[in-house]
């Protein structure tokens, strides 16, 4: 039976859980938490959050393709931050969102989905590999061989958004401002924002949303052979992307195309260098490799939480009832961890036969860039380790605290 972590708390008579998410200890490791609620509530209502959480494999499984639950939330815009508060401060922003398909449910979501998906098809994606292993081993010959180097500016974060951008069209040289607004943007999703974060990420909002306005307009008179172009003149059943369907949907594309890709990075590495031992051996062959990134993703998820509303009342588990417009939290990282789900779910295993993981998601917001994350890491994670068999820490890596995204602060290593 898993210990009972000391500042973790469970009423058991109504299964609410009071864990502070920026508690330094579950922050470090969360999974020390979640082994004891899957042992003893692994549905549970999150106090701090305020909504239901449930962290089962199969249920997260399930109610991520029921269409009785979404992203779209029935009641429109929340208050800011819950507390009753107007968001005029963030019409910029809120733009972006009312037009991002993540946020978006059908009929609306696949038209846009589909405009966007066939970029990202797996054939398209393959077509890339080349061109990131070139880039991999460029930013490697970077590296200073006498001094420590952190691997998350100096290779995880250019990699990926050095080659969405190159994707879209947009100017590699862009890449730091690019993360700049994606960072601030993407604070608003933390539990615990302020008003400076959202007065941050609505300027965020306004600036990214100016620029590439003014790019798109370019790339209307002068097409190139990018996605921009491709989304610009794509069309289905006669119907393009407005103008802002095409801003919000590049934003989340250049968002999420490098966000959970650097987290997953850090995590990998981290993951891989603590099994001790010559790290080439879990890149052997084109299988080893696929098969060694996957149980990455299973092992230390890069978003450990995804929320969805409820569109009737619904029964999630036996006693638990969700009633229409309410939220819900589909714990990844913790399903990813099911002892009912995974053999040894605590061992970092490879050659696990039960990989099923849902670091993705699943259903109709499986993640899009899903192969091209799948083709970055194979590829980075073996260029790295072949180049740098002896990589070892400089320093013991720390997670940032900034649940529900799940990554390092920084991974400082010797080369």
């Amino acid at each position: 039976m898993p210990t009972k972590p000391a500042y973790l708390s469970l009423d058991p008579a109504n299964r609410h859980v009071s864990l502070d998410p920026h508690e330094p200890a579950f922050v470090q490791n969360p999974y020390e938490a979640y082994a004891w609620l899957h042992a003893n509530s692994p549905t549970f209502f999150w106090k701090e959050f305020g909504f239901w959480c449930l962290g089962g494999y199969d249920t997260v499984n399930s109610l991520l393709r029921d269409r009785r639950f979404g992203r779209q939330n029935p009641a429109g815009i929340p208050d800011s931050r819950g507390l009753n508060q107007d968001r005029s401060h963030l019409t910029a922003f809120d733009a972006i969102e009312a037009n991002s398909m993540l946020e978006l449910e059908p009929p609306v979501h696949t038209r846009l989905r589909t405009l966007v998906n066939r970029a990202f098809v797996s054939r398209q994606v393959e077509r890339l590999r080349p061109r990131v292993e070139a880039l991999a081993n460029k930013l490697i010959d970077g590296f200073e061989p006498d001094r420590p180097v952190d691997l998350l500016p100096a290779y995880a974060a250019p990699l990926p958004i050095t080659i969405i951008a190159e994707m879209l069209g947009v100017p590699v040289e862009m890449g730091p401002q690019l993360l700049d607004w994606s960072h601030r943007m993407v604070a608003m999703y933390m539990h615990g924002r302020t008003r400076e974060t959202e007065d941050t990420a609505n300027h965020a909002a306004r600036e990214f949303a100016d620029f590439l306005r003014g790019y798109v307009a370019e790339r209307r008179k002068q097409p190139g052979d990018d996605l921009l172009s491709l989304l610009i003149s794509a069309q289905e059943d006669g119907q393009k992307l407005t103008e802002d369907e095409l801003v919000s949907s590049t934003i989340l594309l250049l968002n999420a195309g490098h966000e959970a890709t650097v987290h997953q990075t850090g995590n990998a590495v981290r993951s891989l260098l603590a099994q001790g031992g010559d790290p080439r051996r879990f890149f052997t062959s084109p299988e080893a490799t696929a098969a060694t990134v996957e149980e990455c993703l299973r092992y230390d998820a890069p978003l450990h939480m995804f929320t969805r509303y409820a569109y009737q009342e619904i029964e999630v588990v036996p006693g638990v009832t969700i009633k229409p417009n309410e939220q819900v939290g589909l714990l990844l990282g913790m399903a990813n961890r099911d002892p009912s789900a995974f053999a040894a779910p605590d061992v970092f295993n490879a050659d696990r036969s039960d990989q099923k993981n849902v670091s993705f998601g699943a259903g109709i917001h499986f993640c899009i860039g899903a192969p091209l994350a799948r083709l970055e890491l194979q590829v980075s994670l073996k260029t790295l380790f072949e180049r740098l068999p002896m990589l070892r820490f400089a320093e013991e890596p720390r997670f940032r605290d900034t649940y529900h995204f799940h990554g390092l602060e920084r991974l400082s290593v010797r080369v």
